[in-house]
């Protein structure tokens, strides 16, 4: 037998040894080599390669001892067959449409790199549960999977992506190098130099159709801070308005009730903080920071204090002529 099939052979077996450790917690060394065929001498061997590629295979002698893959300092590369691939595409394809609380980013990493060396025919059994299940409206837009997807391999590849875009200045192709997938909670938002504007443009992924990649990479430039940008541009950058608010409580306090998504935060002193937050309707805004459970002061603009004073005065009036407790029959 020849060295080059010496070595697709024992890496074969390698690949069906860390298939055994992962089906169960322990076996013996005996055991391992029944089923792989070979001496208890060559399995040492294969398990001292496992852990030369960073997998933690732990060895206890005597009863109840034998091998056990244990857990290391980082994730190996993990073995899954085709039922497992497909209930982790699933659970990430959720995951990514914000029914997980912040795994949301994550997710979409992570499905890029499965869905990039996952069978077709995986693939389309990944499909098929994706468009056969419903989750009830959590407030999060929806967006396209099969978009989402081809965005993140750009994103990680460095591949330029060309896609139809009806924005709210009017519609037309957009050619970009894209960069990073921000999830505000509510939206998901490509990150992108634009190569037509050139300039740095985000997009919502909810206006983005037609999306395609033809394989031509690119150079990545110094780019801003992909988050610090899209939350600056969502919070006020294309609303008609923006309010600027004196709270009288410590930023922390306020950074815990007040998503990023929804507007800036800075620290104005220990006991206070200024938020900033952009709107296009001043009643909207108005009712919004009534509901803010600090003593706040409107620094602009001036149309907004002035709805505010409209409001507080209509909710005076309807609790102006209501009756007050009624009497306990008891104690009169």
């Amino acid at each position: 037998m020849s060295s080059s099939s010496d070595g697709t052979g024992a890496t074969a077996r390698v690949l069906r040894l860390l298939d055994l450790l992962q089906s169960r917690p322990v076996w013996s060394g005996t055991e391992l080599a029944e089923r792989l065929g070979v001496t208890t001498r060559s399995v040492r061997r294969d398990v001292d390669r496992l852990r030369d590629l960073g997998y933690p295979v732990n060895a206890a002698h005597g009863a109840g001892g034998g091998y056990q893959l244990g857990a290391g300092r980082r994730l190996p590369p993990l073995l899954l067959d085709d039922t497992e691939a497909v209930a982790v595409a699933v659970c990430l394809r959720l995951a990514a449409g914000g029914t997980v609380e912040g795994l949301g980013e994550a997710a979409v990493r992570t499905l890029a790199k499965l869905d990039q060396v996952l069978p077709g025919r995986l693939r389309a059994q990944v499909e098929a549960i994706h468009e056969a299940t419903v989750t009830l409206d959590s407030g999060a837009v929806a967006v396209d999977a099969t978009t989402l997807l081809l965005l993140a391999r750009a994103c990680r590849q460095t591949e330029r992506v060309t896609f139809a875009y009806a924005g709210p200045r009017g519609s037309g192709e957009r050619r970009v190098e894209p960069y990073r997938l921000v999830a505000t909670g509510r939206r998901w938002y490509l990150f992108a130099f634009d190569l037509d504007r050139d300039d740095w443009r985000i997009f919502r992924l909810d206006r983005i159709a037609q999306a395609r990649s033809n394989g031509w990479r690119f150079t990545p430039r110094p780019a801003p801070d992909a988050a610090e940008h899209v939350r600056r541009s969502i919070t006020g950058g294309v609303y008609d308005h923006l309010a600027r608010v004196r709270i009288e409580a410590p930023k922390a306090s306020v950074d815990r009730h007040i998503p990023a998504s929804v507007g800036t935060v800075t620290a104005d002193g220990p006991d206070r903080c200024i938020f900033e937050s952009g709107g296009n309707h001043l009643g909207f805004m108005a009712m919004h920071l009534g509901a803010l459970p600090w003593e706040l002061t409107v620094l602009e603009p001036p149309e907004l204090r002035e709805v505010m004073r409209e409001q507080a005065a209509r909710m005076l009036r309807a609790v102006a002529g209501s009756p007050g407790p009624s009497a306990d029959p008891e104690t009169t």
